[in-house]
């Protein structure tokens, strides 16, 4: 065994990294996984630790099996008194019962074994609490464990009997002539076989005429099964007596055998290595298992995430093409803007010809400050209609994109809301962004024509009027448009941007219809990158973290180079140099 604090150290490690992973995700085998992640972290809490960093610690016997399987009175049999009072234990236990010499009491503190569960002295019931019972007809360096039924109708019952088994030196098993096929108990043993763990088989309640039978079957099982070697005794059918006890010859055998390695200390050290080095060797290779889980659900996370963004940054494109194309000067914007500038003989005449005089168009324009004002209402709500439209397919899109997987109709059923569509008060924070957009555009009019307010020209059109203009070149920034629109929308914009040229001049011009444009492009952004977040703050919530899997690795890496090292240079195992 390699140098116990590079080792510890390792393992801590690696119980960190196994904590911080995340499987949240309802991918294939996730559960499973997520079992068996609980488990190693169980483990490592449990037994293997607080084992490595106390070799010289009595050896524990965890005393296991199925329902029925007399456990309980053969615990008391082998010590030889009743460790504990009839309701105590009943034929299902419900709370541990750890049994130990008082010379041992200071091996099963809070933080030696099992640190979650409550150390009691007194009977008790509770599944969070280990009674400890010092008894002076136990052997020193030996502890037994009594654990509830491993196929408990109680889910509770079984997993803590699983987990007491874990953190066993010994599992000692006990089953019945009639129960010693049954299916539960032969999958706790083949995890034992895995793992090399030190394991010894108990057959209870046997009658004489059928022990030759049914023991040789059992050892049959267990050879097939990997655990030939195991120690298996037979416990006859016996009458109990008053006191809760079989007779001291049913049980003189296995009791001998505890004694013995008890008084053995390289025996006992042999077999807590075994099942310590067993442990160690099968936690680096199930990390491996766990962390492809977790590399499964990076991946995942990824899919999901690259679908929302592609729904969204297809919106985000999609809206600001509409909103540079001259798309938005139609309908009722175009209507609006027309009664602004006047309709008749100056539109047909830019429909044709643009090369004119400044002076003609400023003299053509019979807007009035109302007119403005329903242009302002047009556009305001042609964006609104837009961004509305737009979000709403996005939302429709990764909604579906999600619905696709397994993982993503989990998300989005318990999201808490329609994810399918737009948020419920996005219409609202539409129309506050539009509005603010708005406001900003008339500021920025407002901020160059601060030295032009006395002209004619500003005066004529006013700070609503030359606002508006500005919003009609920015919708026809690009002029996409095709076909009779073009000439219209064209057309619009080229007058606007003649009639802001003839207050501010061709340079002012150009600079605030580009900063007109960028505000409106971020303002639109904003909104939809909003409604974005609604789904990748649920991906964020997983906090399924890209090197989780990679941290795992590594750190059995570290386990299996110390154990590797430990076996092939002792001397040198227990450098730290080259820790991660």
């Amino acid at each position: 065994m390699t140098d116990n604090t590079a080792m510890v150290t390792a393992l801590v490690r690696l119980r960190g990294a196994l904590q911080e992973a995340r499987l949240p995700l309802e991918l294939p085998g996730a559960d499973e996984q997520r079992a068996a992640q609980a488990e190693m972290v169980d483990q490592l809490e449990d037994y293997v630790i607080p084992r490595l960093m106390t070799l010289d610690a009595p050896l524990l016997a965890v005393v296991g099996g199925s329902t029925g399987a007399g456990k309980s009175t053969l615990v008391n049999s082998l010590v030889g008194t009743r460790v504990t009072t009839p309701g105590v234990l009943r034929p299902t236990t419900r709370s541990p019962v750890l049994v130990h010499h008082p010379d041992d009491a200071k091996w099963f503190g809070q933080d030696r074994l099992l640190p979650e569960l409550e150390r009691v002295e007194r009977q008790t019931n509770d599944p969070h609490a280990l009674q400890l019972v010092a008894s002076p007809a136990m052997s020193p360096g030996l502890a037994i464990l009594d654990a509830p039924d491993i196929d408990s109708v109680e889910e509770q019952n079984r997993v803590l009997a699983a987990q007491l088994l874990a953190a066993a030196d010994l599992w000692l098993f006990v089953t019945s002539a009639a129960r010693y096929a049954d299916q539960v108990p032969w999958e706790f043993l083949r995890k034992a076989a895995e793992r090399s763990a030190a394991v010894a088989i108990v057959l209870d309640r046997t009658a004489p005429d059928a022990i030759d039978t049914i023991s040789t079957h059992l050892a049959r099982m267990l050879a097939s099964r990997g655990l030939k070697d195991s120690p298996l005794f037979v416990v006859e059918e016996s009458e109990v007596s008053d006191t809760g006890l079989l007779p001291s010859s049913a049980v003189l055998e296995i009791r001998h055998w505890l004694q013995a390695l008890a008084e053995d200390q390289e025996a006992r050290g042999a077999v807590v290595q075994q099942t310590l080095d067993g442990a160690i060797r099968t936690l680096g290779r199930r990390t491996h298992t766990v962390a492809d889980a977790a590399t499964e659900q990076v991946d995942a996370v990824r899919r999901l995430r690259e679908d929302v963004n592609d729904a969204y940054d297809r919106a985000v494109t999609a809206v600001g093409e509409a909103s540079a194309d001259g798309t938005l000067l139609r309908g009722e914007v175009l209507a609006r803007w027309q009664e602004f500038v006047g309709t008749g003989e100056l539109l047909r005449t830019l429909e044709t010809r643009v090369g004119w005089i400044r002076d003609r168009v400023v003299n053509a324009v019979k807007g009035k400050p109302q007119q403005a004002e329903r242009v302002t209402v047009a556009v305001e709500s042609g964006l609104e209609t837009l961004i509305l439209e737009h979000a709403e397919a996005a939302a429709e899109r990764a909604e579906a994109s999600w619905r696709s997987t397994a993982a993503g109709q989990v998300l989005l059923r318990d999201a808490g809301e329609d994810l399918g569509r737009a948020s419920r008060d996005f219409r609202r924070r539409a129309e506050r962004a539009v509005r603010d957009w708005q406001s900003d555009v008339l500021e920025m009019v407002r901020t160059e024509g601060a030295e032009k307010r006395s002209t004619a020209r500003f005066l004529a059109f006013g700070v609503n009027g030359l606002s508006v203009a500005l919003m009609v070149v920015v919708f026809a920034h690009t002029a996409g448009v095709t076909g009779a629109e073009a000439g219209i929308a064209g057309g619009s914009a080229v007058l606007g941007q003649k009639l802001l040229e003839a207050v501010f001049g061709d340079q002012a011009v150009r600079t605030l219809a580009e900063r007109a444009r960028r505000q409106l492009e971020a303002t639109m952004r904003d909104l939809l990158d909003a409604e974005r977040r609604r789904y990748t703050d649920l991906l964020d919530q997983l906090q399924v973290s890209p090197e989780a899997p990679e941290r795992m690795r590594a750190a059995a890496r570290k386990v299996d180079d110390l154990r590797y090292a430990a076996t092939h240079d002792p001397q040198g195992a227990g450098r730290e140099d080259d820790a991660p």
